[in-house]
């Protein structure tokens, strides 16, 4: 068993000794809080939960203190994927709910797993998730100077439970000032996908993600017969030609843990019930 999550860029925000040691010392707790979870619960459950832990701090950009659009609207997009029956399901640009990750789980046994807009508020509400604004004063004075945080902020985790079987879930709130309707790459399989053989989980530009396909490509690769860290290497160099902004956490089905970026600093915690690494 073991677990990895990541929180976006250190870049996103400020950089000073204390936003770093808050992100560090988050992510840690979080990340072991996960682990004691899924030594009772399933892969699927936990990145759930893990996800839900993460979008509830207003440290990161998912959840509570997600970005302001730019019609002062706040839009998010969540997505999980069962690497056993390979079912992704997800919502899109959803607002006013806390915890957009429950809601793409709820869709996972839905005809239509992945919904957004109004439909997916709809449905949220339809199924007991209660109104909530996720706006926090920060969000609020940054939309109001018109400052851009760059859209590198995404939270997500992978992990691998005691019968073998990965999960992974992603959530954004979104780049911040974007032009309403833009899709990010959370809730698609570009940023977020798992099977048997891997799971990935991505942040960074959106976009860059999305033209890289790369979280779809990391799993397709080890699924061929690579190694984590080629797929993760062959990837990135893709990225790169592109001059993408991105990062990733995986974990194969041998149980690998493996995590990159295309530039500096992607906060991530991994656990293994022994075994603590947190970005630096």
């Amino acid at each position: 068993m073991k677990i990895i999550i990541h929180g976006g860029f250190f870049s996103e925000s400020d950089q000073s000794h204390e936003v770093k040691t808050a992100k560090q010392n988050s992510l840690k707790e979080i990340a072991e809080k996960a682990f004691q979870y899924l030594q009772t619960h399933s892969a699927f459950d936990t990145v759930a939960y893990a996800v839900s832990l993460l979008e509830d701090d207003p440290l990161y950009n998912a959840g509570i203190g997600s970005q302001i659009q730019s019609d002062g609207v706040i839009r998010m997009s969540a997505a999980i994927m069962n690497g056993e029956t390979q079912k992704l399901s997800g919502v899109i640009n959803i607002q006013n709910v806390k915890n957009p990750v429950f809601v793409a789980k709820d869709l996972i046994d839905e005809d239509d797993r992945v919904l957004g807009g109004n439909g997916a508020k709809k449905y949220a509400t339809e199924h007991g998730f209660e109104n909530f604004s996720t706006e926090i004063p920060q969000r609020r004075k940054e939309y109001e100077a018109k400052v851009n945080n760059g859209g590198k902020g995404t939270v997500g985790c992978v992990a691998i439970d005691k019968n073998g079987k990965l999960a992974v879930a992603t959530s954004t709130g979104g780049k911040g000032f974007e032009i309403p309707g833009r899709i990010s790459d959370s809730a698609t399989v570009a940023g977020n996908y798992a099977n048997e053989f891997c799971a990935v989980s991505c942040t960074g530009v959106g976009e860059d993600i999305v033209s890289n396909a790369t979280a779809a490509k990391i799993v397709t690769r080890v699924t061929d017969g690579m190694s984590l860290e080629t797929a993760f290497g062959k990837t990135f160099a893709e990225l790169k030609a592109i001059d993408g902004f991105a990062g990733a956490i995986g974990i194969d089905r041998n149980g690998n843990v493996y995590h990159q970026d295309s530039y500096p600093t992607m906060v991530f915690a991994s656990f293994d019930g022994k075994i603590f690494e947190v970005f630096s």
